[in-house]
């Protein structure tokens, strides 16, 4: 890991972005974090020979970094509801209408939400094109814009038709954070917080900077050795499997983070039930999630039933005859992929967890 000094303009201050390396089979890409690491968008796509690009953000093109390079922005469709085939045709348009080549980029400045989908976008819009990802918030900067998943949901389901693109370059910023709503960062913080079960540790003594290095070190060693799910990769999925059915069945009324933060304590509850891991460690679970101000109970008025239903369709699930779950879980060899868990047992430790309202807005 190495330091990049940044100068801002004429006489300007100097910033200073750690940078981490993504190294895998066939592709290396640097993700660059720290305050005012937008400003090395113009040396990245130099470096990458892009001589277009089109943004696509929800901000106004006025607090838009300059890419040094002629630029369309394409306004970003936000929010969850947008994340589908409909909004990747719209950004795929958009990209022929402004002239796109292969030889050009997309740049992804805004959320998960934006990263995901405009990845997706990048992956089919000539069959590939170069994307570089801003991510704005702490959600996208720990998680979606590292490592080179991007799907979009459909009606039955969260992440459920998409492919692996890595980008070409990511630039974690952290002056995009300081004007975050409280519970935007809270949502990030549910990566956070699940990243100490699976080989980060205990990240809450550190700074918010530190905390983000050390959630992509840990995301992009993982990725190096298995880019495309096959192995080891599936820790990453710590707390997703319940935490994508708590999204789908509050369409989308809690967030992300919040959902996996619940998940995150479910996978230790489950773990203890199944003998993997002892008092103790469950409890490390509950404390981890509580410590960050996030939620550690189930959506109210959401059956269990339908959050089991919802769990079947994850993709890691297998036959509809088989009345069994995968998930990664905690155990005495560390994190793995556990499967042939039966639905019985899911159903009685999700019938053991309290039931509550989603956190509240700002």
């Amino acid at each position: 890991m190495s330091v990049i000094r940044i100068r801002a303009g004429n006489g300007g201050t100097e910033t200073r972005a750690r940078r981490i390396d993504v190294r895998l089979k066939d592709h290396e890409y640097a993700v660059h974090v720290g305050s005012g690491a937008r400003r090395l968008l113009p040396a990245v796509l130099d470096e990458l020979g892009v001589g277009r690009v089109a943004v696509v953000s929800s901000a106004r093109e006025p607090e838009l970094p300059d890419p040094g390079v002629p630029f369309t922005v394409v306004p970003a469709l936000d929010g969850e509801r947008h994340k589908t085939l409909a909004s990747v045709e719209t950004y795929c348009r958009a990209f022929v209408e402004a002239g796109l080549t292969r030889s050009d980029a997309v740049i992804a400045c805004g959320g998960g939400t934006t990263t995901d989908t405009v990845g997706l976008a990048a992956a089919l819009y000539h069959r590939g094109i170069k994307v570089v990802h801003l991510p704005t918030t702490l959600l996208a900067q720990v998680d979606a814009s590292v490592g080179g998943k991007t799907a979009v949901n459909l009606p039955e389901g969260k992440n459920l038709v998409g492919a692996y693109w890595q980008p070409s370059a990511v630039l974690c910023d952290t002056d995009f954070l300081h004007t975050l709503p409280r519970r935007e960062l809270l949502s990030g913080y549910g990566e956070i917080a699940r990243c100490a079960f699976i080989g980060a540790g205990d990240l809450r003594g550190l700074d918010l900077t530190e905390q983000i290095v050390a959630s992509i070190t840990l995301k992009a060693s993982v990725v190096a050795r298995d880019e495309r799910d096959q192995g080891p990769r599936h820790i990453l999925n710590y707390g997703h499997t319940l935490g994508h059915a708590i999204e789908r069945a509050t369409d989308y009324a809690w967030r992300h983070g919040e959902a996996v933060a619940v998940g995150t304590v479910f996978a230790g509850l489950l773990a203890g039930r199944l003998g993997r891991v002892d008092a103790h460690r469950v409890s490390e679970h509950r404390e981890m999630v509580e410590s960050f101000g996030l939620p550690t109970w189930l959506p109210s008025g959401v059956p269990v039933t339908t959050l089991v239903e919802l769990m079947r369709r994850d993709k890691k699930k297998g036959p509809d005859t088989d009345p069994t779950l995968t998930f990664v879980l905690d155990g005495p060899a560390g994190v793995e992929l556990v499967p042939r868990v039966h639905e019985r047992m899911v159903s009685s430790v999700l019938a053991d967890m309290p039931a509550g309202p989603a956190p509240a807005s700002d």
